[in-house]
């Protein structure tokens, strides 16, 4: 049996990284406050953007390390920047406690380094880069999670979780789910990461839910990282933490966290090497997808063994939020009326019959297994052809992030579903429907149908 690593978690200090002397104590508790604000209220309203602002002040205060009169008029100046932000999201952001408290605290910084406040405004500019900006070669050996292993021992199973769509979900064991799961929900809870989503409606008063937010907390641990927190949403999908470094810290193994951007605004990486775990987050159309390489022993490191029916790649959703999309396809296959088209602005949005629905999904995704299948009900659902996309990338990131290429493709299980079963059976005919059953889904697509 593969021996698990002694880790212990350290809990001592802060995790949080501050902007230097020069911004003083006050600039450090500010960004505490903002960071603790927005992972204890993430349902904020998509359109207030005081986590840009948060980011960029951040982003450009990080260099300064040296206090004296000599940099005050750079941190003012890049205070002023940091104001005038905050100013352009009052409209969208006066409900936001975050937004708030950046208020307050600009006001205090202002009034402690005798900043004016008319004057020059910097320009953000990204956190420059330590000069090791790879991995060190001298960092800890715990913080190299494969390298923790001795020679002869069995090499670490990984496992994938990925959550994109509808929102559709696959979990560490490879059960493939099509959930409700509206508002804030656990995706991860173990000792090293916490991952928390919301989903939102696509149109208001709509069934259909996708994901518009995602935070990430990486747990302090021991010599390699401080604590890091991660935030996206729609329309801000960013390459740094928020509080606008890219790696894990001043701690000797910080660079085994790090952030890649794949591609700016749709696509990013997070390497978290010292618990050999890969995170992929991308934005497609107006909605994030996740997915997640992570090793059994840090899948099953769980602290509250009591809620983890919470925790929704490792236990799926609750019984009550999974939907059985065979019923709804049998449905639209048999009718002919095209469902989910609407004006949504600039999203591309069409009414699909189930017959268009399968051919356009067929041109990405040419083999009929469940992410195809998800690709079908997404377009039926939504009419938004970006879900088709979505699909797609879900399935190429779990072709890099699974270690079992057998397990690829997971296709609807034969026969009745019973109440442990994920994967949808075969469609059943109507007959074989419940009367209470049937009329339950004829509510729901017409409800659905009214919306779109």
């Amino acid at each position: 049996m593969q021996p698990q690593r002694e880790r212990r978690e350290v809990r001592s200090g802060s995790g949080w990284m501050g902007m230097g002397k020069g911004a003083g104590p006050s600039a450090l508790g500010i960004g505490q406050i903002l960071s603790v604000f927005l992972c204890i209220f993430p349902a904020v309203s998509l359109q207030c953007k005081i986590l840009k602002c948060n980011s960029e002040f951040w982003a450009t205060t990080s260099g300064t390390h040296h206090s004296g009169p000599e940099r005050a008029p750079e941190f003012c100046t890049a205070l002023r920047a940091y104001a005038h932000c905050v100013r352009r999201t009052a409209r969208t952001c006066r409900g936001d406690l975050a937004y708030h408290s950046a208020v307050h605290g600009i006001e205090d910084l202002m009034s402690q380094h005798n900043c004016s406040k008319e004057g020059p405004t910097s320009q953000p500019r990204p956190r420059t880069s330590t000069p090791d900006s790879q991995e060190r070669s001298d960092s800890p050996e715990i913080c190299h999670y494969e390298r923790s292993f001795h020679k002869h021992t069995a090499p670490p199973n990984y496992t994938h979780c990925g959550l994109f769509g509808d929102p559709h979900l696959r979990t560490f064991g490879d059960d493939f789910q099509t959930c409700k799961v509206r508002g804030s929900w656990p995706l991860i809870d173990n000792k090293y990461l916490y991952v928390q989503v919301t989903n939102s409606p696509v149109l208001p008063g709509s069934l259909a839910t996708a994901t518009s937010k995602l935070t990430i907390i990486f747990k302090n641990f021991q010599e390699c990282v401080d604590q890091k927190v991660y935030q996206a949403e729609t329309d801000e999908l960013p390459a740094a933490f928020v509080d606008g470094s890219r790696n894990g810290g001043d701690r000797h193994g910080a660079n085994t966290l790090r952030i890649v951007e794949k591609m700016p605004g749709q696509h990013i990486e997070i390497q978290a090497r010292y618990i050999g775990t890969t995170i992929v987050v991308r934005q497609v159309g107006r909605y994030l997808t996740f997915a997640v390489r992570m090793p059994e022993d840090v899948v099953n490191s769980t602290e509250d063994t009591e809620n983890q029916g919470l925790y929704l790649c490792l236990r799926g959703c609750p019984q009550s939020e999974r939907i059985d999309f065979r019923t709804f396809r049998a449905r639209a296959a048999e009718s002919h009326v095209a469902a989910g088209g609407g004006n949504r602005g600039s999203v591309s949005v069409e009414a699909f019959t189930y017959k268009s629905a399968v051919v356009k999904c067929k041109e990405r995704l040419p083999v009929e297994d469940l992410y195809f299948q998800s690709c079908v009900f997404d377009l039926l659902t939504t009419g938004d052809v970006n879900f088709t996309l979505a699909a797609y990338y879900a399935f190429e990131d779990m072709k890099i992030l699974h270690s079992n290429k057998d397990k690829f493709h997971i296709f609807e299980r034969t026969g009745d579903l019973t109440p442990g079963n994920s994967a949808p059976g075969r469609p059943s005919s109507p007959s074989s429907l419940s009367a209470l059953h049937f009329l339950a889904l004829l509510l729901w697509i017409q409800c659905g149908l009214m919306h779109l």
